[in-house]
């Protein structure tokens, strides 16, 4: 049984979460509150598995509380968040704090947005409950290297070098701490990080500020090449092509695989259809098994595949598929895997 706490100045929210959280025997409701004042007290007494946060409510707000929270008992935490562009920055930092998912409200239409995405939701809520909540401790900010534009030499040698990278719950400090460690002339890659619509703009934004590498949500026609990492939108599905010898980015509409948009599964297995098995493949921490069949497809390929080992990871459901189907070379923890991109880039 997943116990979750709903803290959110909305009486709507709190009413409608109430009403979709009693429809799954796997859930219960112990409680909410209108803001965190209210809510600390009956969360020490209730000790919830999820916390469902509101970020933006008055007296104080949802990231300030999940700070607090975090270092003095760590719970696993989902932000809910506005569409709003100030609402995804807030967002991202409380991800940065320690939360390990967002989940996305519009300002108007909530009651039916909210119905509408009850199956996303319980899924997000009863991943949270299998993490480890930790307090996120993100390195000391260090100035980033100025970046020199790659000669066409550098370029070239990465079209036939792609990394392409899946991650969900707990991915999006995993991605940071393996790109804050990489130069800026590292190969390029393509990344499936499970996120609202929206956000991941933002979150682009955020790597790109803290990267030697360029980091940008992918646009239709992005060229792939060392020193760029593209970011699938939220609410789109990323594919590489290839044309003239280099890669480049699809993006396009479509149904969910795999109950996600964007899918690691979608992005694996494009680039399946174009490598010589130089490429390399990884996947993070996340819930369910999307990109495990990709993964295992490139493996099949000759192409190189690292997952994440269990103790490193927020939730190892992603990697552990990937295992059991046979497709990962090494299981690593997270701090090795810039490493291990070196080393693959070195290979010649």
């Amino acid at each position: 049984m997943t116990r979750v706490f709903v803290v959110d100045d909305s009486a709507v929210v709190r009413q409608t979460m109430a009403a979709l959280l009693q429809g799954d025997p796997a859930i219960e409701l112990v409680g909410s509150a209108p803001n965190p004042l209210i809510a600390a007290p009956l969360i020490r007494k209730q000790r919830p598995d999820v916390l469902l946060l509101d970020i933006e409510m008055p007296g104080m707000d949802g990231l300030t509380f999940l700070r607090q929270q975090m270092a003095e008992a760590p719970i696993a935490t989902v932000i809910c968040s506005s569409l709003s562009t100030e609402g995804s920055r807030i967002a991202l930092d409380a991800l940065a704090a320690g939360a390990v998912a967002v989940v996305a409200k519009p300002r108007l239409g909530l009651r039916q947005f909210l119905e509408d995405s009850r199956r996303e939701l319980i899924s997000t809520l009863k991943a949270a409950a299998m993490s480890r909540p930790r307090l996120a401790k993100s390195p000391p900010r260090a100035p980033v290297p100025v970046r020199q534009p790659a000669a066409a030499g550098l370029r070239a040698l990465s079209v036939n070098k792609p990394i392409v990278i899946g991650s969900s719950t707990g991915g999006t400090q995993a991605i940071e701490q393996i790109l804050r460690a990489l130069p800026a002339d590292a190969p390029g890659m393509a990344i499936v990080q499970h996120m609202p619509e929206r956000f991941t703009a933002m979150y682009a934004q955020r790597l790109d500020s803290l990267c030697a590498m360029q980091v940008k949500e992918a646009c239709d026609g992005d060229r792939l090449e060392r020193g760029v990492v593209l970011i699938a939108p939220g609410g789109k599905h990323m594919k590489l092509r290839m044309a003239g010898g280099q890669y480049f980015a699809v993006v396009l509409d479509g149904p969910p695989v795999n109950r996600h948009k964007p899918s690691v599964d979608v992005l694996f297995r494009s680039l399946a259809e174009h490598t010589n098995g130089d490429a390399l493949a990884i996947m993070l921490t996340g819930m369910g098994d999307d990109g495990a069949r990709g993964m295992k497809q490139l493996h099949e390929l000759g192409v190189r595949t690292l997952a994440q080992d269990e103790a490193s990871c927020v939730v190892f459901g992603m990697p552990m598929e990937a295992i059991k189907l046979g497709a990962v070379d090494e299981v690593l923890p997270l701090d090795a895997m810039a490493d291990a991109v070196t080393r693959f880039d070195a290979r010649g």
